[in-house]
């Protein structure tokens, strides 16, 4: 589907109504007609409050069914514009930002709902980085006393990988680590990295077994050059963890928040894969 929306006017011109973003998602979901889940008969009868009659072995269903959306005592309008607006923010969102422009009167009801939000936009089985990738990690969370750096403690270090397309920056991974070792590193480049791939790193020890692994390793060093030009793109995501557009997990996964226009289509096109749960 090419129809979503671009901008706030067409939004709101496309999901003036309730049955306007039921449609949308059954045109999602069924892009062939609606079929039963059960039988897979096409025949199937619509009846009141969204559901769908098999006409063959009389199974009820719903677009909503398996979906974040199901189950849920709001409107689909208040959940696209939820998403709307999620998706258009470039310094991340919070649950109370969400609370306040959505009205909602519940802040835990706002948690909840950017919890699931940002579970559904992973993409299960994605491909990892190849080509030349920079890799380095960082430590998520606020100004604390104490030491900085590898050594800060009371925070969650973050290895982020990032594909180098040109001057721009390609696709990005994360990975949840528990230290800056040697055997942390490693395992979380091999997740996210395919091998052969050239990765740039620092010079931090924790990184000098790469080749071994069966990838091409090279160190950046600072020749004089800002600190934050040695791994310009990995620099560029790293400010990003401590403002809302990113969530570790106890999985060990870190869940993105995308922060394109078309993201609101591409996580609708994936909307029956999500309910909230860890990916």
């Amino acid at each position: 589907m090419k129809d979503y929306p671009r901008t706030l006017m067409e939004f709101e011109q496309r999901f003036n109504s309730e049955e306007a973003c039921r449609e949308y998602l059954v045109q999602l979901r069924w892009p062939k007609g609606i079929r039963c889940p059960e039988c897979e008969t096409e025949k199937m009868w619509a009846m009141s409050r969204g559901l769908y009659l098999c006409a063959r072995c009389r199974y009820q269903t719903s677009v909503l069914a398996g979906t974040i959306f199901q189950d849920t005592k709001k409107s689909l309008q208040l959940w696209f514009r939820a998403m709307w607006y999620v998706t258009n923010q470039k310094n991340g969102v919070s649950a109370l930002g969400l609370q306040r422009v959505l009205g909602l009167g519940s802040y835990r009801t706002a948690w909840e709902w950017l919890h699931k939000l940002r579970h559904a936009m992973v993409r299960p089985g994605r491909e990892r980085l190849s080509g030349t990738v920079e890799v380095d990690e960082t430590y998520v969370g606020g100004e604390e006393p104490g030491q900085r750096g590898r050594g800060a403690f009371g925070k969650v270090l973050v290895v982020i990988g990032a594909e180098v397309k040109g001057d721009h920056m390609g696709r990005i991974r994360l990975r949840q680590v528990a230290d800056a070792s040697a055997i942390s590193l490693e395992t979380a480049v091999k997740e996210m990295v395919e091998p052969t791939s050239l990765v740039r790193t620092d010079g931090w020890r924790g990184y000098g077994a790469l080749k071994e692994k069966g990838y091409r390793h090279k160190v950046v060093r600072d020749e004089g050059n800002v600190e934050g030009n040695l791994l310009p793109r990995v620099n560029r995501v790293a400010p990003c963890l401590n403002v809302g557009c990113w969530e570790p997990t106890k999985a060990g996964s870190v869940l993105p928040i995308w922060t394109t226009t078309t993201a609101f289509h591409k996580f609708l096109t994936r909307f029956p894969a999500a309910r909230g749960l860890p990916v």
